[in-house]
């Protein structure tokens, strides 16, 4: 299955235009929906202003909270994870679709100083906020990557131009010939491993409330090595 993940981006409204082929589902992101009549799933978190909600037509669903909130713990939680929408969208898709490949477009990071930060105008940047979950979004989107390759899904950026996401770049046109992408198992193992010792795991999600347990050298660390996970060839093992 091929995922087009959706985002704001100014860039995103192209997508209106394209043909719905390679993808099998259209995943839109807050309000992406708005970009593609033609799209499968719509997702937002719990605070997303009601007048802005998708109204689901046949075929069409909304996910929620209800949904991603235990797919996203799978993956070990929004304090590893990142609590953007973006990453949300990710691993949702990655538990509930089984994707040979995710493909983002629209969903950047990325907002100049002046004009549109969105295609609809201008927005709030919610990944730019005080929150102890982004403190690398570069590290977030590895992490993503590299468990996504994991379960042989490749993850790509359809984007052009400046983006705090390191996913491979690829044409539409070269999406079918997309595979994962080479990891450093011995470091992303490493990773998991002090995670799972660290117990950072906010089930609820709400991992706010709970901020005082968390040491930001902890996370710090863990961003280094999923950046290095990422990025590094395989190991030579004795």
């Amino acid at each position: 299955m091929h995922v087009l993940m959706l985002g704001s981006a100014p860039m995103a409204a192209a997508a209106a235009a394209w043909r719905r082929k390679p993808f099998d589902l259209v995943l839109a992101i807050n309000n992406a929906w708005r970009i593609r009549a033609d799209w499968d799933v719509a997702i937002h978190p719990h605070d997303f202003p009601p007048e802005r909600q998708a109204i689901p037509g046949p075929g069409q669903r909304i996910v929620t909270e209800g949904e991603f909130v235990p797919a996203q713990n799978v993956y070990g939680g929004f304090v590893y994870a990142g609590a953007t929408m973006a990453f949300t969208a990710g691993y949702w898709a990655l538990h509930a679709l089984r994707p040979s490949v995710i493909a983002v477009y629209g969903c950047d990071m990325h907002y100049p100083a002046a004009g549109p930060t969105h295609f609809y105008g201008t927005g709030t940047p919610d990944p730019l906020r005080a929150d102890i979950t982004l403190r690398s979004l570069e590290a977030k989107s590895a992490r993503l990557m590299v468990l996504a390759a994991m379960q042989g899904c490749a993850v790509v950026n359809l984007s052009c131009g400046p983006s705090r996401l390191i996913f491979p770049r690829v044409s539409r046109a070269a999406l079918a010939a997309a595979r994962p992408g080479v990891w450093c198992p011995d470091l992303a193992a490493e990773a998991l491993a002090r995670e799972a010792e660290l117990d950072y795991l906010v089930p609820s999600g709400r991992y706010w409330e709970d901020t005082g347990r968390f040491d930001p050298a902890e996370l710090d660390r863990l961003d280094r090595l999923w950046l290095q996970a990422a990025t590094l060839p395989l190991r030579q093992t004795a």
